[in-house]
């Protein structure tokens, strides 16, 4: 799994965005620490999270599996664009079938949990894909053989507010693993300025 960050909102519009509440743009340190103290006094203290949404970022994800895919798909305030397997599945076609235990070469296509019964049954579902689209199979029709573990990547478009419900949820113990490393990836891609902000949300952060 790879996280780039692409784009981020400077915390400068944010805090431009609490002072026109109060028309109290005079205070402004253009981003500095008493704007920064601003924003996380009412935007995580006083729970006025409305306001953090005025900060976005934009990542690169990359190397997840579509399980992971659809667990972000749960989370509905944010912009995804996905690599499209109608136009992409034919990067299988060049490729001679795997060995179950090729999980390296494997590895370049699916996402390995490390259990071998399952990682053994990925392969021979990405192998079965493989010979449905070698038979001349649309990718539109071959792609509802597609396992879970298939990797894909998208950029990801979210805002403060629903980035730290992101980081709650997805830093716990209890979330699947995959999106937890995603959720740690994420956190530590992000601007140095900017993690005060979600420090509380991931867990095991102080």
């Amino acid at each position: 799994m790879q996280v780039t960050l692409k784009h981020y909102t400077p915390l400068e519009v944010c805090s431009h965005a609490i002072r026109t509440c109060w028309q109290s743009f005079d205070k402004s340190d253009v981003g500095g620490e008493k704007d920064r103290a601003l924003i996380d006094r009412v935007g995580n203290k006083y729970k006025h999270a409305s306001t953090l949404e005025h900060l976005v970022y934009t990542f690169y994800i990359q190397g997840i599996s579509r399980a992971l895919l659809q667990e972000l798909a749960r989370h509905r305030v944010a912009s995804l664009s996905v690599k499209s397997t109608r136009y992409t599945l034919k990067e299988l076609k060049k490729i001679e079938p795997f060995l179950e235990v090729d999980y390296e070469e494997a590895s370049k296509f699916i996402v390995l949990t490390g259990n071998a019964d399952v990682d053994s049954a990925s392969i021979k579902a990405l192998n079965n894909l493989q010979g449905l689209l070698k038979q001349g199979i649309s990718n539109d029709i071959a792609k509802y053989a597609l396992p879970e573990s298939y990797k894909t990547e998208l950029t990801w478009t979210v805002n403060a507010r629903s980035l730290q419900n992101f980081l709650s949820l997805r830093s716990s113990k209890s979330a699947l693993w995959e999106i937890r490393d995603l959720a740690a990836m994420l956190y530590s891609t992000l601007p140095s300025e900017h993690k005060y902000l979600f420090r509380e949300c991931v867990e095991g952060e102080e």
